[in-house]
């Protein structure tokens, strides 16, 4: 089942919710899920030829493209795609699967936790079989080498350079929340890349309207007047979210299910 874009789903947040009179698109937690990434990369393409009226559109991802789904490699390799060939401006933000990832290959001994939450798959999607996380050190080190061996360069770079935040008029854009109380440019890389509470309860407005995924309890979106998550938990739901942003206005749609993957039509 294909995704399809609800009608229902598109507000107006009034005129002082600015995004600088861009078209803005942000995708919630990607987890391995290829085959519907392609199905909603192709519908925000659809989504661009009939309203972009001759905008450059801005595609935000908020991290988290690796583990828990079957297609790690693939995912990386067509978001490395984008960077080079997309008609817009996509940027990236860092996931706290990417530093679990970045902190194994860094040191397995230290890091294995990761692959009791996800690492196995994004081991597997690479060819690479995944040690216990009980085996000696020997075995963790030689999963990671066999890995950097398998894994394109270019997959490594992507990772490296993932950015922590991105704003842009009265939105930010983080992977998974913000401290309250603590301004926008003093927040930490911890808090940015794990938080839950108080962030998820905190009632008032922030500086920004935060966007954010990292924290899923369903296949909807969460929209709040200060926040609004896009993380549907594809990899246990089948559903990836995208949230729409224009001056005043915002959207959302989603992609469903897995099937054929579709080529990606940007």
């Amino acid at each position: 089942m294909t995704g399809v874009l609800d009608a229902e789903s598109d507000w107006e947040v009034g005129p002082h919710a600015s995004v600088e009179g861009r078209l803005v698109y942000a995708i919630g937690d990607v987890h391995g899920c290829y085959d519907i990434l392609t199905r909603l990369l192709a519908m925000i393409a659809d989504d661009v030829a009939a309203r972009g009226r001759g905008r450059r559109p801005l595609l935000v991802f908020v991290g988290d493209y690796v583990d828990r789904g079957p297609a790690t490699a693939k995912v990386l390799s067509s978001l490395v795609w984008l960077q080079r060939h997309a008609p817009f401006e996509p940027r990236f933000l860092k996931g706290n699967h990417e530093e679990m990832l970045l902190a194994w290959l860094d040191d397995p001994a230290e890091a294995r936790g990761w692959l009791r939450v996800g690492g196995a798959e994004t081991l597997r999607s690479y060819a690479v079989e995944p040690p216990a996380e009980v085996d000696a050190i020997d075995d963790h080190l030689r999963a990671r080498d066999d890995l950097l061996e398998r894994m394109p360069a270019s997959h490594l770079r992507f990772l490296q350079a993932l950015e922590l935040t991105l704003t842009l008029g009265d939105y930010a854009f983080v992977h998974a929340g913000v401290r309250p109380g603590v301004p926008l440019r003093k927040q930490v890389a911890a808090d940015l890349l794990w938080i839950r509470e108080p962030f998820l309860s905190h009632g008032k407005r922030f500086e920004k309207v935060i966007v954010h995924g990292h924290t899923w309890d369903s296949a909807e979106p969460m929209i709040r007047e200060q926040r609004i998550g896009i993380d549907t938990g594809v990899y246990r739901t089948g559903v990836l979210t995208a949230l729409r942003l224009e001056d005043g206005r915002i959207g959302c749609f989603q992609a469903k299910g897995a099937g054929d993957p579709l080529a990606i039509r940007l």
